[in-house]
């Protein structure tokens, strides 16, 4: 059999190989006779006249040679098909039937090891104000009342779990039982420190424990297309509201927030995020920003001089900031200017000494300048009401709140929250009425803001700062790819 086998693969190979020698043949014959004829044609048209009498026997017998040639190579096709099937018929052949035994191990043997396994999930989340130990506990997906009463009765516990919007991170061992805890906090925004309760399971039982720790500081930045709204585009971005407002005080000096922004303006920003064992717990400063509106293109970066305090600047060195916001509300629109008007409530034509916002109950009111809080409660018509004294005699008065968050004598920064828009004393609905005295005078507070400038930059700070702006301009460029990556 295997004798046989070689021989007719001899043969197919023979056969196949000898008609690609004939086709071979055949063209090259047909080339060297069109050449031939060429040839003759140009040199001796003599012999060639004689030719003529064997081209027009070619002329007429066509069918003929056509035929004579396709009989050759069928031919040897078919011989060479011929021998290909004179091997065995392969139903013919006997079937064999391997048989290997595989062996797997033994299920019941790793189900124990699997039993074996201390099985520890870790998940994370936020306080809430409706929170109660047993709540919490089962959103973090345990059911532990021993773990209940012990975050309900010590003293660490109450205190680290009554506010809301505090992290928390829990351990939960495969029995669904709490095995530690930890819950992060800021006693103050300002603070730069955190505190953290750890409660862990031990041979005793739960024990609590309270430390401070420092806060690392990591930069995130991150740019996005206004294409309703600036807080919409914000949410695309991933933007925390607290940047959004840095951004509209940084540049509401050059951009109308309320009236200008167009739709298909973009921004970039480079800010800090505050974070407690990895986590972020706060954000912090914006360090560069970028803003295009209307094809005109507007950059700040914060610099801070040795000993002075900072402020945002432009890429080339000129101040940003105002000694004041242009207001105290974010987003709001004005509904009542300083001039004579008709009181809403009294329906007589009197002298409005200010400026109202309408904004929607509880939205930050901020101070407009750095200050110290001259008065801080219930002041008559004004309702809850909050003075902030400044320098050069100037105060600002933020009227009908609808809570107070400083104190008297408490110092205050620019963009720092004061309180929350409301509709205490006289008024007909929400809104900050707002204020701007000098020397005790009222005065238009948009005047006194639009005229009140920043110190510049001194030559000598501005070789500091160039190296700050070559810095800050390489960071807005990779902001903005991440932008474009954000569209795409």
């Amino acid at each position: 059999m295997p004798f046989f086998v070689s021989l007719q693969t001899r043969l197919v190979s023979f056969l196949v190989g000898f008609l690609f020698l004939c086709t071979a043949v055949l063209g090259a014959v047909l080339l060297g006779a069109q050449r031939l004829l060429a040839w003759l044609d140009g040199q001796h048209p003599q012999l060639n006249q004689a030719l003529l009498s064997f081209t027009r026997w070619l002329k007429k017998h066509p069918k003929t040679i056509s035929a004579t040639l396709a009989s050759v190579l069928l031919a040897g096709g078919g011989g060479a098909f011929a021998v290909a099937n004179l091997g065995p018929d392969i139903s013919d052949q006997p079937v064999v039937t391997v048989t290997v035994p595989v062996e797997s191990p033994s299920l019941q043997a790793q189900a124990q090891a699997l039993d074996l396994v201390n099985m520890r999930l870790t998940r994370t989340d936020s306080t809430r104000s409706s929170d109660t130990p047993e709540s919490l506990l089962r959103r973090l997906g345990m059911v532990d009342p021993d773990a209940a009463a012990f975050l309900r009765k010590h003293p660490l516990a109450k205190q680290a779990l009554k506010q809301a919007g505090r992290s928390v991170v829990a351990e939960a061992d495969s029995q669904e039982r709490l095995s530690q805890l930890h819950v992060r906090w800021l006693n103050n925004e300002s603070d730069t420190f955190f505190q953290r309760l750890s409660i862990q399971r031990t041979d005793k039982g739960l024990q609590a424990a309270l430390a401070t720790s420092p806060m690392n500081t990591s930069l995130r930045m991150t740019g996005g297309t206004v294409a309703s709204s600036l807080y919409d585009a914000a949410d695309e971005a991933r933007l925390p509201d607290a940047i959004v407002g840095q951004l509209t005080q940084i540049f509401s000096s050059q951009i109308d927030f309320h009236r200008t922004l167009r739709k298909g303006a973009r921004f970039a920003v480079v800010y800090e995020v505050l974070e407690a064992d990895g986590e972020p717990i706060r954000t912090g400063r914006v360090l560069t920003a970028e803003f295009n509106n209307g094809n005109k293109t507007y950059e700040a970066v914060w610099h801070e001089e040795p000993g002075q305090k900072g402020s945002y600047y432009s890429l080339d060195g000129k101040t940003l900031s105002r000694t004041y916001l242009a207001s105290p509300v974010a987003f709001s629109r004005k509904t009542s200017g300083f001039a004579m008007r008709l009181h809403p409530i009294f329906q007589t034509m009197k002298a409005h000494l200010g400026v109202d916002y309408a904004a929607p109950m509880g939205t930050p009111a901020q101070t407009v300048g750095d200050g110290v809080v001259e008065f801080a409660g219930v002041q008559g018509g004004f309702g809850n009401v909050v003075i902030v004294r400044h320098g050069n005699n100037h105060s600002t008065v933020y009227a009908h709140l609808s809570r107070i968050q400083v104190r008297k004598g408490q110092s205050v920064q620019k963009g720092q929250t004061i309180g929350a828009v409301g509709s205490t004393g006289w008024s007909t609905g929400p809104h900050l009425h707002f204020e701007f005295r000098v020397n005790g005078t009222h005065v238009d507070p948009q005047k006194v803001i639009q005229q009140a400038q920043s110190v510049p930059l001194s030559p000598v700070a501005m070789a500091r700062f160039k190296a700050v702006a070559a810095q800050a301009r390489t960071q807005l460029q990779a902001a903005g790819q991440m932008r474009e990556g954000n569209l795409q």
